[in-house]
């Protein structure tokens, strides 16, 4: 993710069009060099070597939450929550009930307790913000699994194997698994986390569990399954093809003995 801030929003756009650029170079120059030593794989090797790296940060990163978990003694947390955190004092707004004013003006309200940190968090805490981040990592990973699987077999002639198949499937599956697992352990990992923290006669002790599933995973994992199934009637058309081709191959030579 590429993040500049400034008072002004055209320094923005133009701080965000100098990294866009500076990514287009980079992408520019392994095109010139792959022309320039006639590959005619230029895109799959770059889809590749991209996916490779990420896949690498990905693992890194799922190592990190690991280690934290048991190294350190505090757990960030990000979900909704049932509590509820008024806008400060200090912030100028008009209670929507009032009357109206001239001129724009904020209508007061607040926002939920979505994303803090714990510290001195138990073991059982730190090992279920763990799991949380670790389902949002592989699910926001799996693109890069599955295109990476495709890449390096169509790199090896295999454009239609059953290797790509499975990969699909076994893709389709994690992204309904993780990504269900990412939006429900969030919330209630934040919830557990608020409970753990403040005992139940407090105003911020969630009396229930917020939780909430988008249907992202089921789309993605829906699309992955359609692509298994193409990839799958490609196969078949594969070997129906090459059994034709050794059939007319044998045809030939036979007619060869004949005459």
């Amino acid at each position: 993710m590429i993040t500049f801030g400034s008072d002004s929003v055209w320094d923005s756009l133009r701080f965000i069009g100098i990294a866009l650029a500076v990514m287009a170079v980079v992408v520019g120059l392994v095109v010139w060099v792959g022309r320039r030593r006639g590959s005619r794989t230029i895109a799959l090797n770059a889809a590749y070597s991209i996916c490779a790296v990420w896949v690498v940060l990905s693992a890194l990163g799922a190592i990190g939450i690991v280690v934290k978990v048991f190294q350190v003694g505090w757990a960030e947390f990000s979900g909704r929550t049932l509590v509820w955190m008024d806008w400060p004092a200090s912030i100028p707004c008009l209670d929507p009930t009032l009357s109206t004013t001239p001129g724009a003006v904020l209508h007061c309200g607040g926002t939920e307790l979505t994303d803090f940190t714990v510290e001195n968090a138990s073991l059982g805490l730190r090992a279920l913000a763990g799991a949380a981040q670790l389902s949002t990592l592989v699910f926001t990973t799996m693109p890069a699994i599955i295109l990476a699987v495709i890449c390096f077999n169509t790199l090896l002639g295999r454009a239609f194997s059953r290797t790509i198949t499975r990969a699909l499937v076994g893709g389709a599956i994690g992204v309904l698994v993780f990504g269900v697992a990412s939006d429900l352990l969030g919330s209630i990992a934040a919830t557990a986390a608020l409970r753990e923290v403040f005992t139940p006669d407090s105003l911020w002790y969630p009396p229930r569990f917020q939780l909430t599933v988008t249907p992202l995973p089921l789309v993605g994992a829906l699309m992955l399954a359609a692509l298994a199934t193409i990839f799958r009637q490609g196969l078949k058309l594969q070997h129906e093809r090459d059994a034709l081709e050794r059939t007319n191959a044998a045809l030939e030579n036979d007619t060869r003995g004949l005459v």
